[in-house]
């Protein structure tokens, strides 16, 4: 196999799939790359077995078509040292590869490409949907946050897609709260779903480029494969039951809090210096047009409050949060101004965009409130 290429390109094909790479695995072959060569173009592919990733790299000439598998680690190191320039890459002998540029040439060890693990995509029967990029990365941005770390539950430490012939609903939760973003940017020919881990979730979200137009979804009982332009993401799904979260969305809240969200997030960032640092519990006391947030660590002797004005529509109502999730959900929204809707001080909180936001309907949290004194 030989082939010439431009070292920046090759650079960056190399980092596209790197993040497949497992740190520790007990198949030693997955530390490398696999490398295809086929009619002037170099196909690279990474895996852990979990998650694969393969991307295309244009080749600016070859001699002889092939495949091998070389080692990641010293690819990525030698590359990324080079200045950006042509690089002839070619076997030389058994067992190791030359990497030559203008001045001086590298040799490394190849390992057999039959030796590199099959990867099966989804199957002939998968469903597939087609969705902007830009969309996507923010669906995931916007729920992410709220997956679990939780080995009893498995299906809870990913992003359940729920998928339909109108719309899409990505969901995610860790049981404390949920978080739901809905977008009618992409759906399937009949209604389906699946659950994928936060990690492959994670590595799709950084591999979407700004100039990316559309993303390919097709997916199966197991499998799911997300293309995007010259790189495909295959990962296996998260087997399980995501639970029915369309029935703890809370529907009749009456208490109605509305403010400016960036407003409430610096404050509750404030007051939350001064919370319990293992329980990081604050408190809402709301009345009509003013809310006050306070939090105390009797033990250290630290307390602060601050009152905000607010339209606030309801019974006088005391209820407490977990401060850390509530600064997640406002920090991982976008409106301008935010609605909170509460029913008791026992009761999950609904927190959403004020109606005349655009994305109102899009996203929506929910928080189980803690109690306080």
């Amino acid at each position: 196999m030989e082939f010439k290429v431009s070292s920046a390109g090759l650079l960056k094909g190399v980092l596209d799939v790197s993040k497949a790479i497992p740190a520790k695995t007990a198949l030693p072959i997955l530390e490398n790359f696999l490398f295809v060569l086929k009619e002037n173009q170099l196909e690279i592919t990474a895996s852990d077995q979990e998650l694969t990733l393969r991307t295309v790299v244009p080749v600016e000439s070859s001699v002889d078509e092939g495949s091998i598998a070389v080692p990641a680690r010293q690819m990525i190191d030698l590359l990324k040292a080079l200045p950006d320039q042509p690089v002839t890459i070619k076997t030389a002998g058994e067992g190791s590869f030359e990497c030559i540029w203008s001045n001086g040439n590298s040799s490394l060890p190849y390992f057999p490409a039959a030796d590199y693990p099959e990867i099966k995509g989804a199957g002939s029967d998968a469903l597939t949907a087609t969705v902007p990029a830009q969309v996507l990365a923010e669906s995931i941005s916007s729920t992410i946050y709220a997956t679990a770390d939780d080995e009893m539950r498995p299906a809870m430490n990913g992003i359940f897609f729920d998928m339909d012939t109108d719309s899409t609903t990505l969901v995610a939760s860790d049981s404390h709260k949920l978080i739901c973003y809905t977008t009618a940017a992409f759906q399937t020919a009949e209604k389906a779903s699946f659950i994928l881990h936060k990690k492959p979730a994670g590595v799709l979200k950084s591999i979407i480029d700004k100039d990316d137009e559309d993303v390919t979804i097709a997916f199966d009982s197991s499998t799911v494969v997300f293309t995007i332009g010259e790189t495909m993401m295959v990962c296996r799904l998260i087997v399980g039951k995501f639970p029915e979260y369309r029935k703890v969305i809370p529907q009749n809240n009456a208490n109605i809090l509305q403010i400016d969200r960036v407003q409430l997030l610096n404050t509750v960032r404030r007051v939350a210096v001064c919370a319990n640092k293992a329980s990081n519990h604050i408190k809402f006391d709301l009345k009509p047009g003013q809310v006050e947030i306070t939090a105390q660590d009797l033990g250290f002797a630290l307390a602060a409050y601050e009152k905000l004005p607010c339209e606030y529509n309801g019974a006088e109502l005391s209820i407490g949060f977990k401060s850390s999730f509530l600064i997640e959900i406002l920090n991982n929204m976008t409106c301008g101004t935010v609605v909170m809707k509460f029913a008791d001080p026992r009761r999950a909180a609904l927190i959403v965009p004020a109606e005349e936001e655009e994305e109102s309907g899009k996203i929506c949290g929910i928080l189980m409130p803690i109690m306080v004194s």
